[in-house]
């Protein structure tokens, strides 16, 4: 069974394709692996074996009848952000306790449609706000990676860190993720997986439980550049449900696989060289270079001067759109009630149990910042920089530069539990110093692994492009994971 859960989406569409194997066989495999190692990875918090027969059952009679879809067969976990009608949908809080809508997000309906097949729904960070899905009320999430000679459980970055940990222990062939400062780049490095933030606007956010809703984005963690390219273009739609979703044609990504970068200028942004930063680190981004290098890219030195500017906006901005988003849980249609004297007792008790601390931060900072006296110093200010940051990246593209390659993270997984990370909330979201900017400027982004630290860890590099180019980064990611390879985890559990 391990060799059907070791195929990739493009492998085993092939197989179905040719009738070698049948979903259902696929599908049970994946059930199996789940059983076997979800006590120790906790990837997933709900797993729907008997939706996924049924669905994996209507796959294989539509391959029979020579009616398959593009991703026909093929079994996915789905993040618990988006909403599955009738299927667990809490955003792994307490607060939304037994939550299943009556609803499917755009995004899975498009899968489903393509002729995909749920397994279930993947831990994430609570309403996904942090960078090691350790805040999910049904706790963290362990990376399938361990440390060479070390036994210690490491964190699979966050929030998307269930879809990571899923793809990279072979527990779906793919997973839906969601991005609004990093969570699905970080969580794709960590685990030496591929993960890809469209632009913003190329996937529907209808259906996603919103935190930050002009920075979240949707897109996939999958196990090599391919299948990504594979999945985002079933994912990807234009929705009139989603007033911010754009009406551009989807291109065919996988397409784009293969062509050469002869010609092609790549930005090196000098911002990136930060204090702290791992020497390892240093070293995969100058080997990077040198792969695109041979490639044919010509490499130019770029600034974004307005990098160091945008982290404290970040956490002004995201704070502030997850208050106004998060007040509409209050125990009132749905989710957990704690029972008061009076509705406002009862608003503030299920409030004051229902979220988490992360949670309940940012909630807190979110408010401060848009209230009165404060607005224009902080949120205005925010979103002023955040404009500037846009300007920087429209310089550099106006000038030539088709893409540019930069770190993910500042180091390889580090450990759950983390005492100084937990006791220093800023340095947990320094984590987020290389991913960000691409949210404040709406920008695609792809992570690929590059290479194993000292430690045996997988470390990831990153390629923006420009809006609605994601062509282009599939294109140059293929040539990184040309040079580099694939890593999957040795398997402990």
């Amino acid at each position: 069974m391990t060799e059907l859960t070791s195929l990739t989406i493009a492998e085993a569409r092939a197989k179905l394709a040719a009738k070698e194997i049948k979903a259902v066989e696929l599908t049970q495999a994946y059930i199996q692996a789940i059983e076997a190692a979800n006590p120790e990875i906790n990837a997933y918090v709900a797993v729907t074996p008997e939706i996924a027969l049924d669905m994996a059952k209507a796959s294989d009679a539509r391959i029979a009848d020579g009616k398959a879809g593009v991703l026909e067969g093929i079994p996915l976990g789905v993040k618990d952000l988006f909403a599955t009608k009738g299927v667990h949908t809490q955003a792994c809080s307490h607060i939304l306790d037994g939550f299943k809508p009556e609803y499917e997000s755009t995004v899975t309906q498009n899968l489903w449609d393509a002729g995909a097949v749920m397994l279930g729904k993947l831990n994430m960070d609570e309403f996904a706000m942090g960078s090691s899905n350790e805040s999910s009320y049904y706790g963290p999430v362990v990376n399938p990676w361990k440390a060479t000679g070390s036994d210690e459980k490491l964190v699979p970055g966050g929030s998307s860190g269930g879809s990571a940990a899923a793809v990279a222990a072979h527990l779906c062939a793919g997973a839906t993720a969601t991005d609004t400062g990093g969570s699905i780049r970080q969580p794709a490095a960590f685990t030496g997986t591929v993960g890809i933030k469209p632009t913003y606007g190329r996937v529907s956010r209808w259906g996603v439980v919103a935190y930050a809703s002009s920075l979240d984005q949707a897109g996939p963690i999958a196990r090599d550049v391919r299948d990504a390219a594979i999945l985002l273009k079933s994912m990807a739609s234009v929705d009139a449900k989603d007033t911010t979703s754009v009406d551009l044609p989807v291109p065919d990504y996988e397409a784009a696989l293969g062509q050469s970068l002869k010609g092609m200028k790549i930005g090196i942004p000098k911002e990136y060289r930060v204090e702290g930063m791992s020497d390892e680190i240093e070293k995969l981004w100058a080997q990077g270079i040198a792969w695109l290098k041979d490639a044919g890219a010509e490499i130019v030195d770029i600034s974004l001067p307005h990098t160091k500017y945008a982290l404290p906006a970040y956490y002004i901005v995201a704070p502030a759109e997850a208050s106004s988003n998060l007040a509409r849980y209050d125990g009132v249609r749905y989710g957990l009630r704690v029972d008061g004297k009076d509705i406002a007792d009862m608003y503030e008790k299920t409030r004051a149990e229902g979220f988490g601390k992360e949670v309940k931060r940012r909630i807190m900072v979110g408010t401060y910042v848009l209230s009165a006296g404060y607005y224009d110093a902080y949120y205005l200010k925010a979103q002023k920089v955040r404009t500037l940051i846009k300007r920087d990246f429209e310089t550099v593209f106006n000038a030539g530069v088709d893409a540019i390659l930069a770190p993910i993270t500042p180091s390889s997984a580090f450990a759950i539990g983390d005492k100084e990370l937990a006791a220093d909330p800023v340095k947990m979201y320094l984590q987020d110093v290389f991913t960000i900017t691409l949210n404040m400027a709406g920008l695609p982004g792809i992570s690929v692994p590059a290479g194993l630290d000292s430690k045996g860890l997988p470390l990831g590099l990153q390629v923006i492009g420009k809006p609605f180019d994601e062509e282009t980064l599939f294109r140059t990611a293929h040539v990184i994971e040309q040079a580099a390879g694939t890593f999957t985890p040795a398997k402990w559990w």
